[in-house]
């Protein structure tokens, strides 16, 4: 089994992930979403974030071995940046989604050399906006992004423009795509729903 499908069906087991096409979730953008994803719920399940973590670490020694620092967004990115900064014996650092408005008013928390090669770890991605942004945050600090990391994205087009329009590089341990073979093949969602959900992710707007 694929990385991308053994985590899509933990997510599935620890409820982190819900499905539900028959009665779509609300974002505060208004869109209708089949999907609603927590991976805060990752934290409280021990073989799920050591799972996590060793796959992050995995991609970190095959694909970017110069990497000197670990970045975590807040929030949920910050444990995950923990542990796989503890597994590789690296420095870590955390960033805010805005300068702090007291003391040194700080957006990175912990120490970022000038040049510092940097992995941004994230939980989630949808647009990709919040991710680009940390990973700005990072640069104009001095550091140099290596990849944005994350347990699981929307495969969302726009996020993909967003990336590359941003000259950065993003992977995630596992996609919405996995989690519809995986929720299909277990019967959480029937046959026929798959199409509609499918098309989702290209056309959230629409979706109803």
């Amino acid at each position: 089994m694929s990385t991308a499908r053994k985590i899509a069906e933990e997510l599935l087991r620890i409820e982190a992930v819900s499905l539900r096409p028959d009665e779509p979730f609300t974002w505060t953008s208004g869109i209708k979403s089949p999907i609603y994803c927590d991976n805060r719920l990752t934290m409280s399940y021990p073989e799920v974030r050591r799972l996590i973590c060793r796959s992050f670490a995995s991609i970190v020694r095959e694909q970017f071995p110069e990497t000197e620092v670990i970045a975590g967004t807040a929030t949920a990115g910050i444990p995950h940046a923990a542990w796989l900064a503890e597994e590789l014996n690296l420095p870590m650092i955390y960033i805010r989604s805005k300068p702090k408005g007291h003391g040194k008013g700080n957006q990175i928390e912990g120490r970022l050399a000038e040049g510092a090669k940097t992995i941004v770890i994230e939980d989630l991605i949808s647009t990709g906006g919040s991710s680009i942004e940390a990973a700005k945050a990072i640069q104009d600090a001095g550091g140099q992004v290596v990849s944005v990391l994350a347990i699981f994205s929307y495969q969302f087009p726009r996020a993909e423009q967003a990336f590359e329009q941003a000259g950065l590089i993003f992977q995630t341990l596992s996609h919405y795509t996995a989690l519809l073979e995986t929720a299909g093949e277990a019967g959480i969602i029937k046959s026929e729903q798959i199409d509609a959900l499918a098309a989702w992710r290209k056309y959230p707007e629409e979706y109803r």
